[in-house]
């Protein structure tokens, strides 16, 4: 499989790039990996709950065709699938964002949230709490029936807090949804990831090369 290469990755600043979504399971893993892909960037999902056997580093690790990219470990690694909060109960302990520090590299650096921005860490810490001043924030929206209130709520959630943030969509087009969201939200679009049947490496690697010059830009 050939690697899509940067050959002015030396000549860049490095990126932290948070990837965030309106709910679960609209495609943060997929979008991790291909942005992973496309900047040849290391791979780090804080706190994972649930499937430790088929985990979501587990999982762009085997989507990643390049051979610069690492797959960092889990700060916390709970075995419920449920919010962390709970799911770091059920293990007997708290997380505490002290301990949820980033792995040190050189290369750019892609981050993958727990389900969306107010998701509980603990009683008052949440996923938007691990977000730095410097991440560049990338929203991965879906389309489903309520989705136009959950992408700008998160929008607006980021904009309070002073960060900018870029619009991804996943899945079939949806022409009247993307356009209101993209007005009232007033985010940059980076692209679309298409409804495919499955993901492999072939697939990510064709995403990564279209999505490559926009994220570089960053």
């Amino acid at each position: 499989m050939p690697e899509l290469r940067d050959d002015h990755q030396t000549h860049q600043a490095v990126k932290r790039i948070f990837v965030t979504g309106i709910s679960t399971g609209v495609g943060k893993t997929i979008a991790s990996a291909i942005i992973a892909e496309a900047l040849q960037a290391d791979y780090w999902k804080p706190v994972q709950a649930g499937d430790l056997d088929d985990s979501d580093s587990m999982k762009v690790k085997g989507l990643l065709s390049n051979g610069l990219s690492k797959i960092h470990d889990n700060a916390y690694a709970l075995h419920s699938p449920m919010s962390p909060h709970a799911a770091a109960a059920i293990d007997g302990i708290r997380i505490n964002p002290g301990h949820i520090n980033e792995p040190e590299t050189e290369n750019h650096l892609v981050i993958e949230g727990a389900g969306g921005l107010l998701v509980p860490l603990n009683e008052q810490d949440t996923i938007l709490d691990l977000i730095k001043p410097d991440y560049k924030v990338i929203v991965v929206s879906r389309h489903y029936l309520g989705s136009i209130n959950h992408t700008l709520l998160t929008i607006e959630c980021l904009k309070q807090r002073g960060i900018q943030s870029f619009l991804l969509f996943n899945g079939d087009e949806n022409p009247a949804t993307e356009q209101i969201i993209l007005k009232m939200g007033g985010v940059p679009l980076l692209g679309r990831i298409g409804e495919e049947k499955m993901f492999n490496r072939e697939i990510v690697l064709t995403y990564a090369r279209e999505l490559a010059p926009v994220l570089r830009s960053l």
